[in-house]
């Protein structure tokens, strides 16, 4: 069945609310000294500015849940991206840092709510093509981690801001508002079949909600280790002048995952997307520590794409594997444990890295993350195409 004009629309609106998950927290890093150097902050305070956010993903993400089954998709679409937008935009007002960061603080409790409303969104308005709109809305999410970083500084925000780094947020913070309002406009008040008393709490035995949150953890974590570590380990081994194309091309390379998809939908059938994934990640941090040279930039494209592929996998499985009026709260689940294991295991890479004083030894984490993510995947039972459960019944 070919797509509709309203398909169409819809699959944009989809991209449109990826991309506004990632754009404003992303925007921060390249601003980062001109940041430090107004606002005097120490490096703690840089590390809490970029990676509070990440951890709200895991705090708040069952809240958004609440937030769904309360005011239904429309309704937490509009408060979440809302916040995102209005929050986004205030970080640099005064400039002050207790605005700084209650603005950054309350913009990624906004993106964490919003998070487990789009895989409802994809269940409500594509039911037999989940692959294609994951994989869209996946690549929005992907490109809203790149357009910042890409254009804040050199050739976009930042210059159009006459060098001030507080209309640079803000700037970027008008894309949201505009799809916020669109999205809003046509998103369903609530999923089709979902009780207003939808349960929102996740019940974290079912659904494999669990394990499938830690299966993606270890990719997520792999791939955060990756960006954190890479710039000081090719420091270390005298390779200086690869940093800079080595991350991007681990960052670029994961654009190509949405393309892999929607030509060979079946990469997110059964468990051979995970186990591929988790091997070719293994792999490729093991090449990116053995390799020299200008190796590290290929193993760096291999590491990009791998973590990426894992992480569409999952997007698409809450609205495959739950119940209609469950895909928010087995989403919720998952990202709760998702982004806690992605902030735990890269302290782990650094403490070995302190504790042996060797730049190599912060990717045996990594390594160690890619072969349980396959052991985990081998366990997941996941539904054939097409396959879907039924709606969650309401509570009586």
């Amino acid at each position: 069945m070919r797509l509709t004009r309203a398909d169409w629309l819809r699959l944009l609106l989809l991209w449109l609310g990826g991309i506004d998950l990632r754009l404003t927290m992303l925007a921060v890093p390249p601003l980062v000294p001109l940041i430090h150097r107004e606002l005097h902050l120490d490096e703690k305070s840089v590390g809490a500015l970029v990676s509070g956010p990440v951890l709200l993903l895991a705090i708040a993400a069952v809240p958004g849940s609440l937030l769904i089954a309360k005011l239904g998709i429309r309704g937490a679409l509009i408060a979440g991206l809302g916040s995102v937008a209005v929050f986004g935009a205030l970080r640099g007002y005064g400039p002050s840092l207790p605005v700084l960061f209650s603005a950054t603080f309350l913009m990624g409790v906004g993106v964490a709510v919003t998070q487990p409303a789009l895989p409802s969104l994809v269940r409500e308005w594509f039911p037999r093509r989940i692959a294609i709109a994951t994989a869209v809305y996946s690549n929005g999410i992907l490109i809203g981690e790149t357009l910042p970083t890409a254009l804040t500084t050199p050739v976009g925000a930042l210059p159009l801001a006459h060098g001030d780094w507080r209309w640079a947020l803000a700037s970027w913070s008008v894309i949201v508002l505009l799809s916020a309002i669109a999205i809003g406009l046509v998103a369903p008040v609530r999923a089709a079949g979902v009780s207003l008393r939808a349960q929102w709490w996740p019940d974290w035995r079912r659904h494999q909600a669990a394990r499938i949150g830690l299966v993606m953890g270890m990719a997520s974590a792999t791939y955060f280790g990756a960006n954190a570590y890479i710039p000081d380990f090719l420091e270390q081994t005298g390779r200086h002048d690869l940093i800079s194309p080595t991350l991007a091309v681990l960052n670029g390379s994961q654009l190509l995952t949405a393309p892999a998809v929607a030509l060979w939908p079946n990469l997110l059938t059964g468990r051979g997307g995970f186990i591929g994934s988790a091997a070719l990640m293994a792999i490729a941090q093991t090449g990116i520590v053995f390799t020299p040279g200008l190796g590290v930039v290929p193993w760096a494209f291999v590491l990009g794409f791998a973590t990426a592929l894992a992480f569409v996998v999952v997007l698409s499985l809450p609205p495959r594997v739950a119940r209609a009026g469950e895909v928010a709260s087995m989403s919720a689940a998952i990202f709760t444990i998702q982004y806690a294991t992605a902030l735990v295991v890269p302290l782990i890479a650094g403490a070995l890295w302190d504790a042996t004083g060797q730049a190599g030894f912060a990717f045996v984490p990594g390594v160690a993350a890619g072969v349980a993510m396959a052991w985990g995947a081998m366990s997941l039972r996941i539904p054939s195409r097409g396959e879907l459960p039924p709606a969650a019944p309401g509570p009586a």
